[in-house]
C-alpha cells in the first residue's frame, strides 16, 4: 500500500511538471497557425513578432525556416510545416520538433512568402531568442545585432535579459543595445538623454555612426548631448588610431628587420651588394610550402607544428644555395661592388625561374597553424596574432644573432673582418672563409624570415623582390654592418610608413621615405650607428 501510494505521487509530481511545457508548446503551435490565417506581409510580421516575444527557444527552427523560404502551409488542414523540397515532393516536418510528419506533392502546399524587410524582422528576432541563450558568445553575439540593428521593440526583451544576466560584461552589452533601442524610440527625453551618455561612454566606431544617426535626426537637448559625444568619441579614437598606426609600423618593421638583417651581416662584413637576397628569402616561403604539402598528404595531425619543422629547413636550404653562391660566384669578385651587384642579379633571375619551372608561376597556399590565425581587441587596437607572432620572432632571431656576433669565437672574428680584413688576416683569421659562413648565415635568417612573411604575404617567385629594395634602405639608414642600427632603422621606417599612407598613399609614402634617407644620407653618410674601425676610418 505505501509502495502504491509513493508511486502515484510520483506520476503525479511527473505529470504537474509536465504539464506547463505541454501547455507552453499548444501556445506554440496556436501561435504558429496564425501564419494560415493572415495575409499579407504585416500579418506575417505580427505572428514573427509574437512568436519572437514568447521568448521560447523553439521558436528558432520556425522563423529561421521562414527566412530562409521553407515554411509552408498544408492546404488540406491548413496547418503549418517546415519543408524540405525533393524533386516533384516536400517532406514535411514538425515545425516544433523537427521530426518528419509526412510528404506532400507542391501542388498540396503553400509557401509562406517574404521580402527583405520581413527577413530583417525575422533577424531581429532571432537575435532577442538568442538573449537567453546558455553560451556567453551566443549571447554577446546577440546583443552586437541588437546595437546595431535598434528596434523599440527589443527594449522590453533585454529589460527582461539585463534584470536575468549574470555575467558583468554580458549586461553592461545588452545595456548598450537597450540604450541603442531607446533612441529609436518614442521615450521621454530625460531617458534618451542617459542613452546618449552611455553610447558615448562605450566610444568605439559602431557608437559613433548611432550618434550622427541620433544627431541627425534629433532636435534640442538629445541632439546638443549627441554632438558633444561624438567629439568625445572622435577625439578618442584619433588616440586610437595613432595607436593602430605605431601598431602597424612595428609590425611593417619587423617584417622589415627579418628581410634585412642578414643582409646587414653579408653587407656590413663583405662589402657584398647582394640583389639575390630577396631569393633566399622566397626560397624560405617555398620551403614552408613543401613542408606543409607534405604534412596534409602524409601528417595531418602535425599541421600546427608545420612552422617549427619549417623554420630549420628553411634555413638550411637558403644557408646552402647562399654558400654555393659565394663559392661559386662571389669571391672572384670581391673589391668589385659594381660586378656583385650585376652578377647577383642574374643569379636572383636564375633563382626566380627555377622556382617558375618546379612551382609554376601562380601563387601557393601556405595556411596559417591554429594559434596563428584569429585577433584580439585591446581596447579600439585590432592586434593578429600573425602580426605578433611574427615580432616576437624577429625579435627573437635578433636577440640570438646578437649573442652569436658578441659572445662566439666565430662573432669575434667575423667583427674583426669587418673592422680590419687585412689586420684579421695577419693574426691568422682566415677571413675567406669568414666571408663564405658570413654569406651563408645571412642567407639563412633570409630564408627563415620567409617563413615568417609566408603567413603575411603571397607566396610567389616574385616574393622576394618586394623587399629588397626596403631592407638596403633600412641596412644604409641604421649604419651598415650594425644590427642595433638594422633594429632601429626598421622600426623607424616602418612606422614612418605607416604614418604616411593615409596622406600620401602607400606608393608615395615609399618615395618620400626614400627622399628622407637620402636627405639622411647627405648629413650622416654612414647611417645611424657607424662602425668603428680602421679600414672604416681610413
Amino acid at each position: 500500500m505505501i509502495l502504491l501510494r509513493a508511486l502515484g505521487l510520483t506520476l503525479l509530481f511527473l505529470m504537474a511538471s509536465l504539464l506547463p511545457s505541454n501547455a507552453a508548446e499548444a501556445d506554440l503551435r496556436a501561435i504558429i497557425a496564425k501564419f494560415a490565417t493572415g495575409t499579407g506581409f504585416s500579418a506575417t510580421e505580427a505572428v514573427v513578432r509574437e512568436l519572437a516575444a514568447t521568448g521560447d527557444p523553439l521558436v528558432e527552427r520556425p522563423l529561421a525556416a521562414l527566412a530562409e523560404g521553407n515554411l509552408y502551409i498544408r492546404k488540406a488542414d491548413s496547418a503549418v510545416f517546415v519543408g524540405n523540397e525533393s524533386g516533384d515532393s516536400v517532406e514535411l516536418l514538425d515545425p516544433l520538433s523537427g521530426q518528419k510528419s509526412a510528404e506532400a506533392a507542391k501542388a498540396d502546399i503553400t509557401k509562406i512568402k517574404v521580402n527583405n524587410t520581413l527577413r530583417r524582422v525575422i533577424r531581429d528576432a532571432l537575435g532577442t531568442l538568442t538573449l537567453r541563450a546558455k553560451d556567453p558568445a551566443v549571447r554577446v553575439a546577440a546583443a552586437a545585432t541588437m546595437f546595431k540593428t535598434p528596434d523599440a521593440a527589443n527594449i522590453e526583451p533585454l529589460d527582461a535579459a539585463i534584470a536575468a544576466e549574470t555575467d558583468a560584461n554580458v549586461k553592461a552589452l545588452f545595456e548598450q543595445a537597450r540604450a541603442a533601442s531607446v533612441l529609436v524610440s518614442d521615450r521621454p527625453e530625460a531617458d534618451r538623454l542617459a542613452a546618449v551618455a552611455l553610447i558615448g561612454a562605450r566610444g568605439d566606431r559602431d557608437a559613433l555612426s548611432l550618434l550622427t544617426s541620433v544627431e541627425a535626426n534629433s532636435q534640442g537637448a538629445v541632439k546638443d548631448a549627441a554632438t558633444a559625444a561624438i567629439g568625445s568619441i572622435n577625439s578618442s579614437l584619433a588616440l586610437w588610431d595613432a595607436g593602430q598606426n605605431i601598431w602597424y609600423g612595428i609590425s611593417l618593421g619587423s617584417v622589415l628587420l627579418l628581410a634585412a638583417i642578414g643582409l646587414a651581416i653579408t653587407f656590413g662584413v663583405m662589402g657584398v651588394i647582394n640583389m639575390a637576397h630577396g631569393e633566399m628569402v622566397m626560397l624560405g616561403a617555398y620551403t614552408t610550402f613543401v613542408v606543409q604539402q607534405v604534412i596534409r598528404t602524409s601528417f595531418p595531425g602535425l599541421f600546427d607544428w608545420s612552422l617549427v619543422i619549417a623554420l630549420p629547413l628553411a634555413f638550411l636550404v637558403a644557408a646552402l644555395v647562399g654558400l654555393i653562391i659565394e663559392r661559386g660566384v662571389i669571391r672572384f669578385l670581391y673589391g668589385r661592388p659594381l660586378e656583385t651587384l650585376l652578377a647577383t642579379w642574374g643569379v636572383s633571375l636564375i633563382l626566380q625561374q627555377a622556382v617558375r619551372s618546379i612551382f609554376g608561376p601562380t601563387n601557393q597556399e601556405v595556411g596559417n597553424p591554429s594559434w596563428m590565425s584569429g585577433s584580439v581587441d585591446i581596447g579600439q587596437l585590432a592586434v593578429t596574432w600573425n602580426r605578433l607572432w611574427i615580432l616576437v620572432f624577429a625579435l627573437g632571431v635578433f636577440a640570438v644573432l646578437l649573442y652569436v656576433m658578441k659572445r662566439t669565437p666565430w662573432g669575434l672574428q667575423m667583427r674583426a673582418v669587418t673592422a680590419n680584413r687585412r689586420m684579421a688576416a695577419s693574426m691568422g683569421i682566415r677571413a675567406p672563409w669568414v666571408d663564405a659562413l658570413t654569406f651563408a648565415l645571412g642567407s639563412g635568417i633570409a630564408g627563415i624570415a620567409g617563413v615568417a612573411l609566408s603567413q603575411i604575404d603571397n607566396v610567389s617567385p616574385n616574393l622576394g623582390r618586394g623587399y629588397i629594395i626596403d631592407s638596403f634602405m633600412v641596412v644604409v639608414f641604421g649604419g651598415v654592418g650594425n644590427l642595433w642600427g638594422t633594429l632601429v632603422g626598421a622600426f623607424s621606417l616602418g612606422i614612418v610608413n605607416k604614418f604616411l599612407e593615409p596622406y600620401a598613399g602607400a606608393v608615395l609614402g615609399k618615395i618620400v621615405v626614400l627622399v628622407l634617407i637620402i636627405l639622411f644620407i647627405q648629413k650622416r653618410p654612414r647611417g645611424l650607428f657607424a662602425l668603428k674601425g680602421r679600414a672604416v676610418e681610413a
